[in-house]
Parts: C-alpha cells; structure tokens; sequence
C-alpha cells in the first residue's frame, strides 16, 4: 500500500482518506556566494509545444532563465468565502497558453500580514478537494498562518487536449519538474503583490513529487525559508530503476541514458546540499514502496545536516512522534507565526 501523510495535523483518521485519494489511478498511468550553482546541463531548451505554445527553457530551475514572463498575465479571482474566522479564495493565475494555475489561498482575518505554507502535494492529490476542506480554516487559525496550495504541473487536473492521458508525471519527468518548479516561483511574485501576505516568511510542505519540486524551488529562489518534506523523490537513476510508483512496461524507457540525461539537472539530490542555512525537516516512511531504500538513503544524506531527517516505521508512528497539529506547527516556529491559538484548539 503506498503510504501518504498530507493531513497528519487533523488525525489518522483524515489521512487514511487522503491516503485513497493519492492511490487512485488515473487512466493510462499508474498510481498513484552564489549560493546555488545549477550543475552543467547539455540538452536543448524545450518548449511546451505538447499542451502549450509558450515558450519555455526546461533545463532550469529559474523561472528568471526560463523563458516565461516573471508576472502572471492574467489573474482572475474565481472565488471568495468566510469560513470560521478565515477567508478563502481561490485565483486563477496565467503564464502559459492553455495551462492556467488555481491557487488557493487560506489566511485567518484580520489586517496584518501573515507568514505563508505553500502546501505541495504528490501530483496524484486532487488539490481542489484538498483545498475546499473548512478544516484548513482552524489549522491557518490557530497556527497563525496563510494556506496556498495548488495542483502541480502533469496533474490531472490541469492536463488538457491534445495531450494524451498516457503521458503522465513520470514520462514526462523533466517538464513536470521544471514546470512546477517555475510555477512556484510564480506563485510567490503573486503573491508578493498583494499587501495581506509576508512573503519574508515562505515555508513549504512538499509531499512525494511535490517534495521534489520544494526542493529544487527554494535552490532557485531565497524566499522559501523552511521545507517540510515528506518522502520526497529524487536521485532519479535509483528511482527510477526500482520504484513502485512505475509500470514494469515502462520502466525500460526511463532508465536509456537520454532520459537520464535529460533530468540529471533536475535532481534534488544536487540541491539539497545548497540549501545550508534553511530549516529543512526531511521525514520518510520505511514502508513506503514509492522511494526506493538506495534513493531514500541518498536523499538522506544529501541533507545538509544528519538531525533534519527523521525516519518512521510506519504512518502509524509518524503520527504518533508529531501529535495533532503535525507538520504545520513546526513549520509555524520556523518561521515565528502565532501559535497562541493552538492551545484553544478543540483538536
């Protein structure tokens, strides 16, 4: 069974629901100083000419290098709603043709600025039912933070014709992780607009592929000061070749040396040395069967001190080790928002 944990702050019991939200197959695919030195890269810029014609250079992690303009070029507000003391709206911001993003932004009321969690879930994760659960209300609250939160590139929910179902995160890895990683850079200059948000203070929860696309996105822009990472991928030769997440019919594509090529600057396992001086939790689960052992261990050592990761046996003891607020509380000390509210929690 693969193992998530993208509600451990509401209780076991809310992320074993999750937990078959990320399992479901889709159709076709399986289930589911210069302070930071990109290494040499060799292939040919791309173009998202599958899904988009806008231009854009997938070899980098910077959306500054890549081609896309550096604003959104289009932003439309989709929704507003006061839910128990917060406010959530949900945007949809443009770059590309074809290719919008919904972010779903969640902040308690009031007029002061609010540290940021960028929630980052494994692409299989439907961000739209995630993000519409009232429940994110009391965790913004009593954590004294804003949410956002949206769906990673080669997701479902932002894949659209011509492009095939059968072409997925994995088979087109190196757009999946350099789209996404551009996106978050994007999202953050909205952000930085606005004059409720204090984008001083960015932490990001990065779960699965979205761990990968955390890692590479705070190597590429300083605003992000903490990662919470939960069983991320990377040291891709290793992935590759044993995860479960991959059809055995499959697998001898991604393992020919042009598809290595292809994502070796894309490897978090190149970046997580850089990111000395962040605050970086890195938890894995011994059970999970995505991250293979030889991976998992080699993102563990690419971590830039040994006490960042922590190792579970099972979901079940993670759960326990972290308590009811979870993630978001550690994540709420690293970057000083309120936790007074906590105490007053019913939770």
């Amino acid at each position: 069974m693969f193992h998530t944990r993208i509600a451990l702050f509401v209780g076991v019991a809310f992320a074993a629901t999750i937990l078959t939200a990320q399992t479901a197959a889709p159709p076709q695919q399986p289930a589911l100083a210069t302070p930071f030195l990109e290494p040499p890269v060799q292939a040919a810029p791309q173009s998202l000419s599958k899904q988009t014609p806008t231009y854009e250079d997938w070899t980098t992690i910077y959306v500054a290098k890549s081609g896309l303009p550096l604003e959104a070029t289009g932003s439309v507000p989709l929704s507003k709603a006061d839910v128990q003391g917060c406010t959530r709206e949900l945007h949809r911001l443009t770059w590309r043709a074809n290719d919008p993003v919904d972010l779903y932004i969640i902040r308690p009321q009031g007029r002061q600025k609010r540290p940021v969690v960028l929630f980052l879930y494994n692409y299989t994760v439907d961000a739209t039912a995630t993000f519409q659960k009232d429940r994110w209300c009391d965790v913004a609250t009593r954590n004294g933070f804003a949410i956002a939160g949206f769906a990673s590139a080669l997701s479902l929910q932002r894949v659209r014709p011509p492009r095939p179902l059968k072409e997925w995160f994995v088979s087109e890895l190196q757009e999946a992780l350099a789209t996404s990683t551009h996106d978050v850079q994007m999202v953050l200059n909205y952000m930085e607009t606005r004059d409720d948000l204090d984008l001083e203070h960015v932490g990001v929860v990065g779960q699965g592929s979205g761990g990968a696309t955390a890692i590479l996105a705070a190597a590429a822009d300083p605003r992000i000061r903490a990662l919470d990472l939960m069983d991320p991928w990377g040291d891709w030769p290793d992935w590759l070749k044993s995860s479960k997440q991959i059809p055995e019919q499959e697998r001898a594509e991604y393992l020919k040396p042009e598809f290595l090529q292809r994502v070796s600057a894309l490897d978090p396992v190149v970046y997580l040395p850089q990111l000395k001086g962040r605050a970086i939790r890195i938890q894995q689960i011994l059970a999970d069967t995505i991250t293979p052992d030889a991976a998992r261990d080699k993102i563990a050592k690419a971590a830039p001190a040994p006490d960042e990761v922590m190792r579970y046996p099972d979901i079940s003891a993670e759960a326990k080790a972290l308590g009811t607020n979870g993630i978001v509380k550690w994540l709420g000390e690293q970057l000083g928002s309120e936790n007074t509210a906590e105490a007053k929690s019913t939770h």
